[in-house]
């Protein structure tokens, strides 16, 4: 399993050359898994959390937080958890608007997420 949460580090091979044969590359762009242009034994999850983030106004200091709604792609591509089950350590660890907001990030990136399986 391997997380991108900037699209543009897909430019370093050093990314996938990790990836076993049916593991998951998880990738926060706006692009379509086929439209990246990576090759492998592995399957692709890609959705635009960056997008998603913006429009809930998940910004720190400038920038937009894209780690806590990647995880949505990431159980949609897996299904290793439920999504309540994250939803839960998040209403443990955080406020209730950062909790709703998070969640809130999480699920709309889980929706959108597009899946591309690997052909092996």
């Amino acid at each position: 399993m391997v997380v991108v949460l900037d699209h543009t580090l897909l430019n370093y091979e050093e990314i996938t050359s990790g990836l076993v044969e049916g593991g998951w590359l998880v990738v926060n762009t706006w692009l379509l898994p086929k439209e990246l242009g990576v090759k492998g034994d592995f399957n692709i999850a890609t959705a635009n959390a960056t997008e998603v983030c913006r429009q809930l106004d998940l910004i720190i200091a400038g920038q937009t937080v894209v780690n806590t709604a990647i995880l949505g792609a990431f159980l949609r591509a897996t299904k290793i958890l439920k999504i309540e089950n994250i939803e839960e350590v998040i209403r443990e660890r955080f406020s209730s608007s950062a909790s709703d907001v998070n969640i809130e990030a999480i699920k709309k990136t889980y929706d959108i997420t597009e899946l591309q399986m690997s052909t092996i």
